[in-house]
This record gives C-alpha cells, sequence and structure tokens, in this order.
C-alpha cells in the first residue's frame, strides 16, 4: 500500500471500511435474530473498548486526563442513543434501505451546526439540504406506504449520529481522537448495559463468537475510516461513501434474500448528492477564509494559522506574528 499514490490509498481504504461497515450491518440483522439488539450494543461496546486495551497499556491512564468529562457524558449518552436505535432499525428494515437513510446523517448535522456551532449556512447549503430531505421522502413515500417503526429509527439514529458529530468537534478543540474514543468506550459500555438488562438473554457460545467478530470488525472498520481521512481530504473521500449502499444491497440479497427497490436508489442517489455538495461547498469556504487570513497577517495560505479570523487579523494588527 505504501507504494501507492496517497489519494489513491485513502481511496482504498474508503472502500474497504464501507465495505466492513456494509458487513457489521448485515451481523447484527443475523445476531439479532437470536440475541436482543440492545444486548448486541452493549457487546459491541464491550469489545470495542477491549481492542483499545493496547492504547491503555501504551499510554497508561495518565492520557486520559481530561477537563470536559460533562461534555463526554452528553456525548456518551447520544453516542449510545444512536447505536440503540441504529441496531434496532437495521434488525427491522432492509440493509440496503437502512444504508440510503443513513446518508441523511450530514444533513441533520447542517441544521444542528447552526444552533450549536453558530455557523452561517447560505441558500445553497439550505437548497442541497432540502433537496436531500426529498431524497429521504423518495424512499420512504409516505402517500403510499406506510412508514414503519424501524424506518423511524433509523432516522433517528441519523439525526443522532450528527448531534454526535457536532459534539465531537467541540470535543477535538482540545482533545486528542484516541483519547475521545477511549472516553466514549468506557461511558458507553455501563450506558449501553442498562437497556440490556430489560431484555437480557444469555448469549449461546455461537452467538458470543459473531458478537466477538462484531466488535473486532467495528474496530477495523474504524481503523480503515480514521487512515482514510488521514491520508486524504474528507471532501475526496466522501464520495466513495456511496459504496456502502452497493455492498449492502448484496449482502441483503446473499444473506438474507433483501432486494431494494427502484427507488430506494433513486433516493439513495439524491440523498448522496446533496450530501457531497454540501461537504464541497464547505471545503470551498474555508479555503476562502483561509486566504482570508493569510492576506490579512502576510503570511502563505498554506500556513497553518490557528483561531478564528476576527482574532487572527487582530493579532496581525498589533504586529503579532501567528
Amino acid at each position: 500500500m505504501s507504494r501507492l499514490p496517497q489519494n489513491l490509498q485513502a481511496t482504498v481504504f474508503m472502500i474497504l471500511a464501507c465495505a466492513i461497515f456494509a458487513a457489521m450491518s448485515g451481523l447484527i440483522r443475523h445476531i439479532s435474530h437470536s440475541v436482543p439488539a440492545l444486548e448486541i450494543v452493549f457487546f459491541r461496546n464491550v469489545f470495542g473498548l477491549m481492542a483499545l486495551l493496547p492504547w491503555f497499556l501504551r499510554n497508561g491512564f495518565g492520557a486520559m486526563k481530561t477537563k470536559r468529562i460533562g461534555l463526554y457524558a452528553v456525548r456518551g449518552v447520544v453516542g449510545s442513543g444512536t447505536m440503540c436505535f441504529w441496531f434496532l432499525g437495521v434488525s427491522l428494515v432492509p440493509l440496503a434501505e437502512a444504508t440510503a437513510l443513513s446518508f441523511t446523517a450530514p444533513l441533520f448535522a447542517t441544521i444542528l451546526a447552526i444552533f450549536f456551532l453558530g455557523e452561517n449556512v447560505g441558500l445553497r447549503r439550505w437548497t442541497a439540504t432540502l433537496i436531500g430531505f426529498a431524497g429521504a421522502m423518495i424512499i420512504l413515500r409516505p402517500a403510499v406506504s406506510t412508514v414503519e417503526p424501524g424506518t423511524v429509527m433509523v432516522i433517528a439514529s441519523a439525526a443522532l449520529m450528527a448531534c454526535a458529530s457536532i459534539l465531537m468537534k467541540k470535543l477535538m478543540a482540545t482533545e486528542s481522537p484516541a483519547q475521545a474514543v477511549a472516553w466514549g468506550g468506557i461511558i458507553m459500555v455501563p450506558m449501553t448495559l442498562i437497556p440490556a438488562l430489560f431484555v437480557w438473554i444469555w448469549p449461546s457460545p455461537e452467538s458470543l463468537l459473531w458478537l466477538l467478530l462484531l466488535g473486532t470488525i467495528a474496530t477495523m472498520a474504524n481503523l480503515c475510516f480514521t487512515r482514510a481521512i488521514s491520508l486524504s481530504d474528507l471532501t475526496a473521500v466522501l464520495p466513495y461513501d456511496f459504496t456502502r449502499l452497493p455492498f449492502a444491497a448484496l449482502i441483503g440479497y446473499l444473506a438474507f434474500s433483501q432486494v431494494p427497490d427502484f427507488w430506494t436508489w433513486v433516493g439513495a442517489a439524491v440523498i448522496f448528492s446533496s450530501t457531497v455538495y454540501i461537504y464541497w461547498r464547505e471545503s470551498k469556504l474555508k479555503r476562502k477564509d483561509k486566504a482570508l487570513i493569510a492576506a490579512a497577517v502576510g503570511t502563505s495560505p498554506a500556513v497553518d494559522v490557528s483561531g478564528d479570523i476576527e482574532a487572527v487579523v487582530a493579532r496581525a494588527e498589533r504586529g503579532d506574528k501567528p
């Protein structure tokens, strides 16, 4: 892999992550026949936390020091809700349809960013967001079909996923990614145990092996995704996220005889197109802001300038260097 161009490496890792995420959804569907979905969530977090043991052994518990435990707790609640709704939804909704509806998460994030991050959303992004939700309506077709509880759970999961991304963005201002993942696991294990106890049944040895596999490949998927976005811009790898849909459709067909209808593909394409445009638009605005900051302080746009525009310009007026 190291001999390949960096952008190609990112593409390979992103497509691999999408394939593994689709396999995860198939495993959740399979295991839910013998283990309740809420209990699967708990075991997924347990085995996911176990995968972090090498990190704990290498860095020690001192690396967990933080002053933002309250925000971690809120994110733990939101993250637990995201998983619970997603696992319940996938156990009830065809894999391709659930995957298609999950593409609405960035659309919810656009709306939430206005209230929690104070971002200004222009006409173009609003239009793209509304088009994305129109794509969701194409899949659901509420006028001609009954919206099932599982579908509502998938959409709720997408909305909570957007909330979790907003909270993560706030945490990344002071925390490291590994620290955030570790705290997430520590908080979500006891949180997801509570709902699991209401439906608890002891897994058979075979089910326990499936759960171990689920936790393991979940870690693999997250590592591949993290590697992909570390090698290239998110806007460059995001279009490949659409490959989750054909992977999920293939797994659904081979394992569960599920065949997605024509409107699922159409709606997914509409949602995903609007999502890609939103990310492209955000990337373009960030480059423009960076150029404005560079012009204000007399540096190259390639130089990383921390802080918001007003703060950087104020430092430039005082004659300070960034």
